[in-house]
């Protein structure tokens, strides 16, 4: 793995978005070990995403605009009922150990769903991953594959410090009423700012 690869793939996972706001999210309302699952939810999320530009799906997606406006606007949905369900679920914004939790499955599928519900990744490892594989490689299939591990975990680890540092902060933080509305309506507004530029991208 070349120090190029590195770099860039760490100023690309340390930038905020969606996965990593739902991580951060996760860790002060519910705490260190669902921050966990929700950095791994968005990791797997970004799966499909590489799959699709190893294969090349990503070159039809790109070329169909059908396509490509149909899951841009489930994933614009998805983040608006991300917004309203930040709102509405004022019980996970709690520390009191009688409160339900989300189960870790919930979580999973919830910060899997954020990540696959995005187009532009797709797009984005189709342009990113063929420009550290030399075209004459004999295995640029495998070399392709490694590098997108690499970005997988570079991902969680990233993401999961993003949520311990939140769930560090969580019971400073979270037993205070003002600050927990100030949270659920900076998380919603987020959510709905990010739906926002989904829905202006173009392809």
């Amino acid at each position: 793995m070349s120090l190029e690869f590195f770099i860039t793939t760490l100023v690309v996972v340390v930038s905020p978005g969606t996965g990593a706001l739902y991580t951060i999210a996760a860790g002060l309302s519910r705490g260190a070990k669902a921050s966990i699952w929700a950095a791994f939810g968005c990791m797997l999320g970004t799966l499909p995403h590489m799959l699709a530009a190893i294969t090349g799906l990503a070159a039809i997606l790109h070329a169909s605009a059908l396509a490509f406006e149909i899951i841009k606007y489930l994933g614009v949905a998805y983040l608006l009922y991300m917004a309203w369900a930040t709102l509405r679920d004022t019980s996970s914004f709690s520390v009191e150990p009688e409160v339900a939790q989300k189960s870790a499955g919930g979580v999973i599928v919830e910060s899997i769903l954020i990540n696959i519900l995005n187009p532009k990744l797709s797009i984005f490892f189709f342009a990113f991953l063929p420009q550290f594989v030399p075209a004459e490689a004999p295995s640029a299939l495998v070399r392709m594959l490694e590098l997108s591990g690499v970005f997988m975990a570079m991902s969680f680890v990233v993401f999961a410090l993003y949520g311990l540092f939140a769930a560090a902060l969580r019971s400073q933080v979270i037993t205070k009423p003002a600050i927990m509305l100030w949270m659920r309506r900076s998380f919603a507004g987020a959510f709905v700012l990010l739906g926002a530029r989904l829905a202006f991208m173009e392809r």
